[in-house]
């Protein structure tokens, strides 16, 4: 279940007005609300690099990487042939989804229309293997790819690349999170939510208290409210040790 970002604003400006701080406008909050959504979607990537080296718990409600793989989870999505015949050619390769963040996995079909795991490349290493001699070139049972500005490029050993448009290869990958945005309509010069137009965090249900936390460190800045980025640093680095304790 996703965070719902009035939750999220509210909890802030209830907050950040306390005292009488200063008042976050709606354009400011949803500045603040991508950013922070990002910034913690990208961190999984490497907490969970982290905690990969070390020991981890048997028991998966409490081992950091299985906890990390589930957030993760939300933004995993796999393109099939009926996906990827809608992909745009270019070079002879395609160009990825805007929203593609990271690939996971990129299978091609060989001669017999099996499944087999293709190799990513970086550039040179590409360029090089797919004019090498056979007996070193990829072949349909060992497939490569290689990524350069967002275009997804895949040789099996065939004469040209192979065409994902086609129906030979399926890709898994992990996506950017939706942009939020907490929708309003202004009603006697103050700004009410609406539900309509309001797009909520994709974040792990279990991440609204440190959506709030971190926004509210921005918030201080802006406000140019010290007291505040400091409390807001502070929890957050309290969290941050405990996680990893």
């Amino acid at each position: 279940m996703p965070v719902n970002i009035d939750t999220v604003y509210q909890r802030v400006l209830a907050i950040a007005n306390k005292e009488q701080r200063g008042y976050i406008t709606p354009q400011e909050f949803n500045l603040f609300a991508n950013q922070v959504q990002m910034d913690m979607f990208e961190q999984y990537f490497y907490d969970l690099n982290q905690f990969r080296r070390m020991q981890g718990s048997f028991e998966s409600s409490t081992d950091m990487i299985s906890i990390l793989e589930d957030k993760i989870s939300i933004f995993e999505e796999f393109d099939d042939n009926a996906a990827m015949s809608s992909y745009t050619t270019s070079g002879g390769g395609v160009i990825l989804p805007n929203n593609l963040y990271r690939i996971t996995r990129v299978d091609v079909t060989n001669v017999n229309d099996e499944l087999r795991l293709a190799e990513r490349l970086n550039t040179n290493d590409f360029n090089d293997v797919i004019n090498l001699g056979p007996l070193t070139s990829p072949s349909t049972n060992r497939p490569v790819y290689n990524v350069r500005q967002n275009v997804l490029r895949i040789s099996n050993g065939g004469i040209g690349l192979v065409n994902p448009t086609a129906g030979d290869c399926f890709i898994h990958y992990v996506r950017r999170p939706t942009a939020v945005n907490w929708g309003y309509v202004v009603l006697n010069n103050k700004a009410l939510h609406n539900a309509n137009t309001s797009v909520n965090f994709e974040l792990h249900a279990s991440e609204e208290k440190e959506l709030v936390i971190k926004i509210l460190s921005l918030a201080g800045v802006a406000i140019e409210d010290m007291t505040l980025y400091q409390v807001a640093e502070a929890k957050d680095a309290k969290d941050i040790n405990q996680e990893k304790m």
